[in-house]
This record gives C-alpha cells, structure tokens and sequence, in this order.
C-alpha cells in the first residue's frame, strides 16, 4: 500500500521535532538554562523561611490564572460568574452559578498550567512574547470586570499589567521575553506544587479535587496526582513545541521584534 500524504505529513513534523531537539542554537540552549535557573529559584525561594514571600505577586497573579480558569469554563459551558477575589493568604475563589462541574473543577488547576505552557511556547520568541502579553491583557480586562469588587485582585492585575507595558521598552521588548517565561514557569509549577502542598502534604479538604472527587468518585489525592501530571506535560510540551517553532538568533529576534509594534528605550 502506497504511503499516504497524511503519512509524509506526520513524517515531517518528527523529522523537524528531531532535528529541533538534536540541534538546538545557542540562543534556545540560553532560553533553556534561563528555565532552568527558573525551576531552581522558584523551588527554592517556595521553600525558603521569609524570602519566599519574594514570589508572592507573583503567586497572586497565578491564582488569578486559576481563578480566570474556572470562569472562563463556567461561561463557556453555559453558567455565570458572579464574582472572583483572591485573598491574602495566597487563596482565591470564583463565584459561580451553573456550568458543567466536571469541567470548571478541573478547569482551574489545568487552565492555568494551559496558560503557563503557552507563556513558555511564547517565551522562546520576542515578538510571540508580546502576542502573549496582549493576550493576557484581554484576560485580565475579563478578570477585572469580574473582580471589580475586590480590591486585591484590581492590583494584582494592574501591578502585572504595568510591569508587561514597561518590559516592552526594553531592547525591543527582549526582556519581556524573559518575564513573560518566568510567568509561565511560574504557572505550571504552582499548579504542580500547589497541589502537592494541598493534597498530600496538608491534605486540604475544600480543595478542587476533594470536590471533584465527592461528584464523580476517586479520591482527591488520585485525582491531584493526574492533574499535576498534566501540568508536568504541558510545560514539557510548550519546551519541545518552543525548540522546534523558533529557532531565530537573538539578534534576528531583536530585529524581527523592531518591525512588530516597535518600542525602545
């Protein structure tokens, strides 16, 4: 039988898969110590007494990924949400009437590990970088609007907003690059950790997946389990995804990002 066309198709995307892995620039091999580097300090500074309160912005913005993940399934399985705030104790809820439980409970651990890996797919480029940061200005317009009521949530975007608009005038946006993969580091980790932290080590009984547990059976420890492993793919995925679609020098990024919506000081 001859080979299909589908055949040669999917033939040559592992051929460029492969070929991205094995031979991987100078530029990407820096994007991958740079994510490295960020894996270590994120694990580090989680852990550390007093200095781990360093990442807490940073932690609030993720929760407000989270949050938006639950809201934005429950709108788009037919619900409504009526507000979301996060809280200082590095929490947050989304108040919600209707939608599809079986989506929305998960939706929040797993969309925001979704939105981690594409900030780390973006990360390898310039001008994907600053896609993404539009892309997420257009999500945090939604969360504010329903976040309009509380207080924390408002600045933890607007403070996230106002350090994306400033990272533009950097060399072109280049260090937005950089922001925008340590966001997204950030993300996948905190949903891998955060339910390591709720599930096995503290055991939380009001988590998402205790309840998603009591609805459709399981436990919430299994259920945590496959969730973070999903949050571990994704951000491997974005990683192979990013090697094989950019491939650009740093200099021809810089070049490239100067064309597209040019900012510099």
């Amino acid at each position: 039988m001859a080979p299909t066309p589908a055949y040669f198709h999917d033939l040559a995307n592992s051929m460029i898969v492969r070929r991205s892995l094995t031979n991987v620039n100078h530029t990407q091999a820096v994007t991958l110590g740079i994510i490295a580097v960020y894996v270590v300090v994120i694990a580090l500074l989680w852990n550390l007494p007093y200095i781990r309160w360093s990442l807490w912005p940073f932690k609030m913005l993720v929760i407000a990924f989270h949050e938006f993940g639950h809201a934005i399934t429950a709108v788009c399985t037919g619900g409504r949400v009526k507000s979301i705030s996060l809280d200082p104790h590095e929490g947050g809820v989304t108040h919600m009437v209707g939608g599809k439980s079986a989506i929305t409970l998960p939706a929040g651990y797993l969309g925001s590990s979704l939105i981690g890996a594409l900030l780390i797919f973006c990360g390898f480029d310039i001008v994907a970088s600053k896609i993404a940061s539009i892309v997420l200005g257009v999500c945090f317009l939604l969360t504010l609007w329903w976040a309009r009521k509380d207080w924390l949530t408002i600045v933890t975007i607007l403070l996230a907003v106002g350090l994306l608009i400033g990272f533009w005038f950097i060399a072109h946006a280049e260090a937005l690059r950089f922001l925008v993969l340590f966001i997204g580091v950030m993300s996948c980790l905190y949903s891998a950790w955060d339910i390591c932290d709720d599930l096995i080590l503290r055991k939380v009984n009001t988590s998402d997946a205790s309840v998603f547990a009591k609805r459709y059976g399981g436990s919430s420890q299994c259920w945590g389990v496959i969730w973070s492993l999903v949050s571990v793919a994704f951000m491997a995925a974005a990683i192979v995804a990013g090697l094989a679609a950019f491939n650009q020098s740093f200099a021809q990024q810089e070049s490239d990002s100067s064309h597209f919506i040019p900012t510099k000081i």
